[in-house]
């Protein structure tokens, strides 16, 4: 089979890893990949819809998989459908579900998803008026794509009118911004639920554990991920009970309701409190860092998987009794300003690690950092503590200019 995988970071690189590994597979193509992408396949510098469609009949394409959300909003799955291709991915107006989070918190509100209250806004002063009245602290999300970093916890009554000024007016995250959802704070962990879709039910993976926040601690800015771990720790057989009874059962009477059911990842972001578990938002996709521990312990075949929910086709998934962690490399300076270009070296002198190098290329033989973050690296071992040991060890021995990695992946 000849399969093209869209999108360029550590998500991608280990859909490719596991593919690679099936002998069905005879050629991987990446639109438009990275360094650790060029090495198991052919990378392509295409991001155009119908220049991807094109490239698919072309080349004799026989399967698609779409890894970021940009695409997706877009429509490229049904530009692929159209054009007889087949492909795994929801089509434009279920990732309206994550390419809205208005959208979505109507949904969740509408189908009795348990969630957190909120309210949306479109106009700048109502968003004032309403903040002025409120107690803090409050979650604002910009309602649109923001590459994950649309979320801001406001402490204060200052920082949440910077927070909406910074979206609605200065436009920080473009037109994501411009229509906010201004949401009560929840109190205690998150989690993270990937679940494949057939058409017409979901099957969730093992909980996974996604470090979102850039500093020690759970501190500073949101990222789009700075580690993960597989199985979650916190998650237990009675939040896996809750999650089903109150989140994805009535989701699923959602999509069916509002003839959404679709063929694709749909990734739930969760906050499980005292009083159980709330969804936090939908990603119609697979989660980066979350697949980059998922895809380790999944015993079943990727590809007969992927292609049973194209067909319909019921599936049942199954995990290795292993864990697994992923800690990210990042650009000093990132989820803000950063400076890319800078040689990473010592590549091949870890052990017992995969590498993923997701925001990096290479020229000439060398590979240079090209975005914020930059490595991933995995393993797997018996223990958290033994898979934490080897990509920190990992982590010391690989170096490129103003690196740096959260010290507490995995330190329970």
């Amino acid at each position: 089979m000849r399969i093209l995988i869209i999108g360029n970071g550590g998500r991608e690189a280990a859909f490719g890893k596991k593919l690679a590994e099936d002998s069905r597979v005879t050629q991987l193509y990446f639109a438009k990949g990275n360094a650790t992408t060029e090495k198991l396949g052919r990378n392509i510098s295409l991001t155009d819809n119908q220049e991807l469609v094109n490239f698919a009949i072309d080349e004799a394409i026989d399967l698609t998989i779409v890894g970021p959300e940009a695409f997706l909003v877009s429509g490229i799955v049904d530009d692929f459908r159209k054009a007889g291709l087949r492909i795994f991915g929801p089509e434009k107006k279920v990732a309206k579900l994550e390419g809205s989070k208005a959208y979505s918190k109507k949904f969740m509100q509408e189908y009795g998803v348990k969630t957190a209250e909120a309210n949306i806004f479109t106009s700048y002063v109502e968003a004032r008026n309403f903040l002025e009245k409120q107690k803090f602290p409050l979650i604002i999300k910009a309602s649109g794509l923001a590459q994950g970093k649309g979320v801001v916890l406001a402490n204060n009554k200052d920082e949440a009118m910077k927070t909406i000024h910074d979206f609605m007016i200065a436009k920080i995250y473009g037109d994501a911004g411009i229509e906010v959802v201004i949401e009560e704070y929840l109190r205690g962990f998150e989690a993270s639920i990937i679940c494949f879709s057939n058409g017409k039910e979901l099957y969730p993976c093992i909980a996974a554990k996604d470090y979102k926040k850039a500093g020690n601690g759970n501190k500073g800015s949101n990222t789009g991920g700075m580690g993960s771990v597989a199985p979650s720790p916190e998650f237990s057989e009675k939040h896996f009970e809750d999650f089903r009874t109150n989140i994805l059962e009535p989701t699923v009477n959602g999509l069916k309701d509002q003839y959404l059911m679709f063929r694709g990842f749909i990734f739930f972001g969760l906050m499980v409190t005292d009083k159980g578990c709330h969804l936090l938002e939908y990603n119609m996709r697979s989660g980066d860092p979350e697949t980059q521990v998922i895809l380790p312990l999944l015993e079943n075949n990727l590809l007969d998987t992927i292609n049973n929910c194209i067909d319909g086709n019921d599936i049942e998934l199954k995990f290795k009794d292993e864990k697994a962690v992923c800690l990210v490399m990042a650009s000093g300076g990132y989820p803000g300003k950063y400076d890319t270009g800078f040689e990473i070296r010592n590549l091949d002198k870890t052990e017992d690690v995969t590498v993923y190098l997701s925001g990096a290329s290479t020229k000439a033989g060398t590979v240079y950092t090209t975005g914020g973050r930059v490595v991933n690296l995995v393993a797997t071992a018996s223990t958290f503590g033994e898979a934490r040991e080897k990509v920190y060890a990992a982590a010391n021995i690989i170096h490129f200019d103003y690196a740096f990695y959260r010290e507490d992946i995995a330190d329970f």
